[in-house]
């Protein structure tokens, strides 16, 4: 009897293509392979000294162990708020803009619940990290997706861009009430500058609709880019909410510490759901995290270095052996090309056989959406020597796979 009950939300998504790269992988370490393993963007790194020691000391205190608040303390919505002004010169209302949340994802899955309506239409660009329209499948809503296009640069191509978004708002019913966009980009690293959010809020002022924006990268860039926020432009807050994690820009992955903020309306959703659904973070780890965000920031350019110095030696090392891999100017991930003779594979195939042959293991592209095939993600989570080998590794597969 129990057999045949069928549960339907989960049908609704696709099937999780990772899943059998990380089976080969844990197999293969289990037979005690050893795995240079670019799979997940899990800072390897340790979380900074004074955060630590901040959460130890609030740890000490009984009536931290209590229930916390499910939107967050007011000292970490505050420090968030000191955040955005203190790098864009933004003003946020604490209590009324700003919802502390437990990472960045689970505010945008909870976001997503408060505010979607079964079979509301949202757009979101390709590929993309999946929970961006997983969230929206699992409640009941359609996914349309843009395919991006992008320059060498590794900056969006704007006018197809806002070409397909025009396309979309002409000639889809109903119309859609929400647009995604995640920059610096996961997986594709791609960036885009402050007019880019100019043509996007007045587009969705024009035709009505919310706009989603995830900057969990904004402090990783490299050189001169500077991650813009949607809230440099006036009027944003009619229309947007954004969403931000201290997990790589602190090394607190573990920690489940994030924020959304914006628009009144959204925020007041999103608070109003997580009530009903949870107690909040742990306080400790709130008042840890209320020192990351307000305390000295040197460590921030430590972490920001690391990623530099490992995204040059990858380019340089798996350049020479076939790969033609752009510079990413913000993110931990490097966005690679297939080498042509081995495109045929397909990105899942193609990530069995080095995971396998050279044990190496990437994430297929064709996991973050169909536009995504022929490409692999590489997350720079380990350190410059394993990088090396696995470029060797890779060397010696590919030579043997074109028989010299």
């Amino acid at each position: 009897m129990f057999d045949e009950i069928e549960f339907d939300k989960i049908k609704r998504l696709p099937q999780y293509v990772f899943a059998s790269i990380n089976e080969i992988k844990l197999q293969m370490r289990q037979s005690g392979e050893d795995v240079i393993d670019f799979i997940m963007g899990n800072p390897d790194g340790p979380t900074p000294n004074h955060i630590i020691e901040k959460l130890c000391q609030a740890s000490q205190k009984s009536k931290n162990h209590e229930y916390s608040v499910s939107k967050g303390i007011y000292k970490l919505r505050l420090a968030a708020a000191n955040w955005y002004k203190r790098k864009y010169d933004i003003d946020l209302d604490p209590n009324t803009e700003v919802c502390a949340t437990m990472g960045s994802k689970e505010g945008y899955v909870h976001l997503i619940q408060a505010i979607i309506n079964q079979g509301d239409n949202a757009i979101v660009c390709s590929p993309a990290y999946p929970i961006h329209y997983y969230a929206f499948i699992l409640n009941g809503a359609n996914v349309i997706n843009i395919p991006i296009k992008w320059n060498d640069d590794m900056y969006l191509d704007y006018q197809s861009y806002f070409d397909s978004l025009e396309y979309i708002f002409k000639n889809t019913f109903p119309k859609p009430k929400f647009v995604v966009v995640n920059f610096s980009r996961n997986p594709t690293t791609i960036v885009v500058n402050k007019d880019f959010y100019e043509r996007l809020v007045d587009l969705a002022k024009k035709e009505r609709f919310y706009i989603i924006s995830d900057i969990a990268y904004a402090e990783l860039c490299f050189d001169d880019f500077q991650t813009p926020s949607i809230f440099e432009i006036k009027g944003a807050k009619d229309v947007a909410v954004e969403t931000y994690t201290l997990s790589k820009t602190y090394n607190m992955a573990g920690w489940r510490v994030g924020f959304v903020v914006g628009n009144k309306k959204m925020i007041s959703a999103l608070q109003k759901i997580k009530s009903c659904i949870d107690y909040g973070m742990h306080t400790p780890t709130q008042i840890a995290a209320t020192i990351a965000l307000d305390g000295h920031q040197d460590c921030i350019i430590d972490i920001r270095n690391k990623y530099k110095d490992r995204m040059k030696v990858l380019l340089d090392s798996f350049n020479k052996i076939g790969f033609d891999i752009k510079q990413p100017k913000a993110s931990m991930f490097v966005w690679a090309e297939i080498p042509n003779q081995y495109k045929h594979l397909g990105s899942l195939e193609f990530c069995k056989q080095v995971l396998k042959e050279a044990k190496v293991a990437f994430s297929p592209g064709v996991g973050f959406g169909e536009s995504g095939e022929g490409y692999v993600r590489i997350v720079l989570i380990e350190n410059e020597k394993r990088i090396r080998q696995a470029a060797r590794n890779m060397r010696q597969y590919f030579n043997v796979k074109q028989g010299c």
